[in-house]
Order: C-alpha cells, then sequence, then structure tokens
C-alpha cells in the first residue's frame, strides 16, 4: 500500500439558495443569512420572517454538505429521516474553507447581478457553525459588508482579530447570544468578551431571554426601522 495517496479534483456543485423578498433596484437592505450545524437554509430562512420588508432581501445560502441526521440505527427506523447540512468538518478542512469562501463569493455576484444597480446595505448574519464561516468571509474582504452579526457563536478562532488592517474590522461586529445558550455558555461568552478586548476588537454585545436559536425581537431591533424607499433614493 505504500503507493497508496490522495488528490484534489475540482468539480461543478449545484447551491440551494433561499431567498425571502424581491430581488431588484428597490432592495436597500441585503442580508446574507448562514445557517448552523444540522439546519437548511428554507427553514432556517423562514426563522428570519419577522425581517421581511418591500425593500430588504434577505438570502440564505444552503451548505455545500448535507447528511442524514441520527446514528444508522435510527435512521433505519424512519420512514423520513431528518436531512441537515454542514459547513464543513476536520477532514480536508483548509479545502472546505476554500470552497465555501468561493462558494459565497459566487452567491454574491449572483445576487448583485439581479439588483438593477441598486446598492445596499449588506448584513452578514452567522448562526452557531454558520458563523465560523461568515467570520472568514467577511475577513476576506471581497465586498463591502456594514454589519457582521456573530450568533450563538464565536468569531472564527483561525482568523487574526488582532490584525488592525484586517477588513473583519471594517464592519460593526455584533455579538447576540440567548441567556441559556448551551452551546454559547457564559463562560465560552466571556473567553470571547475577553479575546476581543485583547484584540482592541470593537464588538457590541445583546442577549436575549433564550436557547440555541433566533429571536424575532432581536432580529427586528438589529434590522432597525422599515425600509419604504428603494436603493437608488427614488
Amino acid at each position: 500500500m505504500s503507493d497508496l495517496r490522495t488528490e484534489t479534483l475540482t468539480v461543478r456543485r449545484t447551491a440551494r439558495l433561499a431567498l425571502l423578498g424581491t430581488a431588484g433596484p428597490r432592495v436597500r437592505d441585503l442580508w446574507y443569512v448562514l445557517h448552523g450545524y444540522g439546519q437548511l437554509a428554507p427553514e432556517f430562512l423562514a426563522g428570519c420572517a419577522t425581517l421581511a420588508d418591500d425593500a430588504r432581501l434577505i438570502v440564505a445560502p444552503e451548505a455545500l454538505s448535507r447528511f442524514y441526521e441520527g446514528d444508522l440505527a435510527s435512521r433505519l427506523q424512519q420512514k423520513d429521516p431528518k436531512v441537515g447540512a454542514s459547513w464543513m468538518t476536520r477532514e480536508e478542512r483548509l479545502t472546505d474553507i476554500a470552497d465555501n469562501l468561493a462558494y459565497l463569493d459566487a452567491v454574491h455576484a449572483h445576487v448583485s447581478q439581479r439588483l438593477g444597480g441598486a446598492a445596499p446595505r449588506v448584513t452578514v448574519l452567522g448562526f452557531s457553525q454558520g458563523a465560523a464561516t461568515s467570520t472568514r468571509w467577511v475577513a476576506q474582504g471581497t465586498f463591502d459588508v456594514a454589519r457582521h452579526v456573530v450568533w450563538g457563536a464565536a468569531l472564527a478562532h483561525d482568523v487574526d482579530i488582532a490584525e488592525s488592517a484586517s477588513p473583519l474590522r471594517r464592519p460593526e461586529t455584533v455579538l447576540v447570544v440567548g441567556t441559556r445558550d448551551e452551546f454559547a455558555t457564559p463562560k465560552a461568552l466571556a473567553a470571547e468578551l475577553a479575546r476581543c478586548e485583547a484584540a482592541r476588537f470593537p464588538v457590541r454585545y445583546l442577549t436575549f431571554d433564550g436557547g440555541h436559536r433566533l429571536d424575532d425581537d432581536t432580529l427586528r431591533a438589529l434590522a432597525g426601522p422599515p425600509t419604504d424607499a428603494d436603493a437608488t433614493g427614488a
């Protein structure tokens, strides 16, 4: 087996996007929302329904790796086992990171072509596992982001938040955590806030009464008042 080796091959993939709102010149507010582990784009976007507005477009890209949840025995007992998606695992980690960034850049290019010249304010929201991917995407700096919302998670630890020239510092960074989040625990939150303070990385912290989930009131507060004019100023 001394000649066993692995190689990589770039292939074409078909990705799924879920969208809420109508792409066009009236869009003033564009949100990209990245779901967490084991979720799918349509169900995650349904949890963002409170953001619906005539001048807001919300796009949920679905991670490229889908799987049946649960162990094999439990899946065999179910007629329709639940399907989830994952942004990456530890296997071929760097390759998956590169693929995710290229995919999300393609999503933004695709959406931008449908805006009819509009230049909306962009918010990127990463929930749970999606927050690591959103951090890397914003840090790549391929387009202007006004706000980066890290929800129920921490900024990706493989990104240098102390780098003064990092594009990750350009948008407002908002950290959102539920008071009963079983993953973003008080200990983990304290460590993340200390990390940001040590790096002099500005972050706004919001909390809500709940667990590891989105929260309508917090989403509405982030969205602000309805946007009733189009992005061209007409």
